[in-house]
C-alpha cells in the first residue's frame, strides 16, 4: 500500500511538474490612420470659405429682445385697462347667466313635481332630479407687469459664415495656409412631412482643390431623410435645425479627415505568457518585452517608435528561437505542444496588430503546419479564422 501511495504521488509530481499556467492581458497602443489621399507634412496646411443663409449673431438677438420688451412694457397700460373692460363684461354676462339657470330651475322642478312618486324616484335614481347650477363668479386677475429676461437661445440659430469656417478643419492640419483651400456652400434646412413623420435635407456642396487642382466636388444632404416620427409642426424648428447644421459639420470634418487627415487609432492585441518559475522565464520576460514596448509606440515621435520596435523586437526573437524548439509530440516536454500554440498565436496576433500582412501569413502557416498537434479550444478555432480574414481581405 505505501509503494502504491508512494508511486501515485510521483505520478502527480511529475504531472504537476509538466503543467503549464497562461496568463494574458490586452495591450493598446497608438497608430495612424492612413489618409486617403496623405499630404506631406510640409503642405498641411488649409483655409476655408463658407457661404450659407445664417447670419444671425448674439447681439442681434438680445437687442430685438430689448425693443420687444420695451414695446410690451409701453403697451402695459392698455393690457390692463383691455383686461378691465373684459372682466366688467363677464361680471355682466355672469348676472345674466344666474338669472337663467334659476329659470330653468324653476321650470325643472314644477314639471318634476308633476310626475308620479315612481318616476320622480327613477329619475332621482339616475341622477336627474332638477338641480339648481350656479355659474361660478368671475374673479379679477390684474396682469403681471413685464419683466425683462434673457432670451432662450435655443430658439435661434446663432451663426454666420465665419464661425462656421471656424469649425471647419483636417486634422494634423494647420489653418491659414492656402495649399488645402476648401469652399463650402450650405443652404436652409427644408422639413417634409409625409405619413405623420418628418423629413429633413439641407443640401450641402464641398469643394476641395489641392495646390490650386480640384480634387474633390460633391454634395451632401441633398435627399430626404427621416429625421422625427412626429410631424414637423410638434418640433422645435430652430433648435432642430441648429443640431442638424452640427450634423453637417461633423460630416464634413469626418470626410475631409478620411481624405487627407492625420488620425490615429488605439487598437488592442492579447498577449498570453505562461507562469513557471525558472522554466519558462525566458518566456515570461518576452510577453513582458512585447506589452512594454507595444504601449512606447507613438507616431508622432519617431525616436520613441523606433525604440519601442527595437525592444519588441527582444521578445519576438525569443518567441521565434522557442518555435524552433517546440516537442510537438511529447505532451511531458517542457516545450509542448501547448507552449507552441501560445506563442503562434502571439506572433500572429502581433504581426495582424501591427499592420504587417506578410509576416503575419508566414507565422500562420507555420502555425497550421502544427495545427493537428493543437488542442484548440472552440474560441481558438474561431480566433483562427478571424487571423485568416484580416490577412486575406481586400
Amino acid at each position: 500500500m505505501k509503494v502504491r501511495f508512494l508511486l501515485v504521488f510521483l505520478i502527480g509530481v511529475v504531472s504537476l511538474s509538466n503543467a503549464q499556467s497562461f496568463t494574458s492581458e490586452m495591450v493598446q497602443f497608438r497608430v495612424p490612420v492612413v489618409a486617403k489621399f496623405p499630404i506631406e507634412a510640409l503642405n498641411r496646411n488649409f483655409k476655408v470659405k463658407v457661404t450659407s443663409p445664417y447670419t444671425l449673431k448674439t447681439d442681434d438677438i438680445v437687442a430685438q429682445s430689448k425693443v420687444d420688451f420695451q414695446a410690451e412694457l409701453k403697451n402695459y397700460d392698455k393690457v390692463v385697462a383691455d383686461s378691465e373692460v373684459e372682466f366688467k363684461d363677464k361680471l355682466k354676462t355672469y348676472d345674466e347667466d344666474v338669472i337663467n339657470s334659476k329659470e330653468k330651475y324653476a321650470l325643472e322642478s314644477a314639471e318634476f313635481k308633476k310626475m308620479s312618486l315612481l318616476e320622480r324616484l327613477a329619475m332621482t335614481d339616475q341622477g336627474k332630479a332638477p338641480k339648481l347650477v350656479t355659474p361660478t363668479k368671475p374673479v379679477y386677475y390684474k396682469p403681471t407687469k413685464p419683466v425683462y429676461s434673457e432670451p432662450n437661445f435655443n430658439n435661434y440659430i446663432i451663426v454666420d459664415n465665419d464661425v462656421l469656417a471656424s469649425q471647419i478643419g483636417i486634422t494634423g492640419f494647420t489653418k491659414g495656409g492656402s495649399y488645402v483651400d476648401i469652399m463650402l456652400d450650405i443652404k436652409k434646412m427644408n422639413f417634409q412631412d409625409n405619413a405623420g413623420q418628418t423629413f429633413a435635407n439641407q443640401p450641402t456642396k464641398l469643394i476641395v482643390k489641392i495646390n490650386g487642382t480640384e480634387k474633390i466636388n460633391t454634395m451632401f444632404y441633398q435627399d430626404f431623410k427621416l429625421y422625427s416620427t412626429s410631424p414637423s409642426n410638434n418640433l422645435n424648428k430652430p433648435l432642430s435645425e441648429k443640431n442638424y447644421l452640427n450634423e453637417v459639420i461633423a460630416h464634413v470634418n469626418a470626410y475631409l479627415d478620411e481624405n487627407y487627415g492625420i488620425r490615429y487609432t488605439t487598437p488592442s492585441v492579447k498577449i498570453v505568457s505562461v507562469k513557471n518559475k525558472g522554466k519558462y522565464d525566458d518566456l515570461e520576460k518576452a510577453s513582458v518585452y512585447v506589452s512594454t514596448n507595444l504601449r512606447k509606440l507613438n507616431p508622432e515621435s519617431p525616436e520613441m517608435t523606433a525604440a519601442g520596435m527595437a525592444g519588441m523586437q527582444k521578445g519576438i526573437d525569443i518567441w521565434k528561437d522557442t518555435m524552433t524548439k517546440i516537442q510537438w509530440k511529447d505532451k511531458k516536454a517542457d516545450l509542448n505542444a501547448k507552449i507552441g500554440t501560445f506563442v503562434s498565436f502571439n506572433l500572429v496576433r502581433l504581426y495582424i496588430a501591427l499592420g504587417d500582412k506578410k509576416e503575419a501569413e508566414k507565422q500562420l502557416n507555420a502555425l497550421q503546419e502544427n495545427i493537428i498537434y493543437m488542442d484548440l479550444s472552440y474560441e481558438e478555432k474561431a480566433e483562427l479564422k478571424q487571423f485568416e480574414s484580416a490577412i486575406y481581405k481586400v
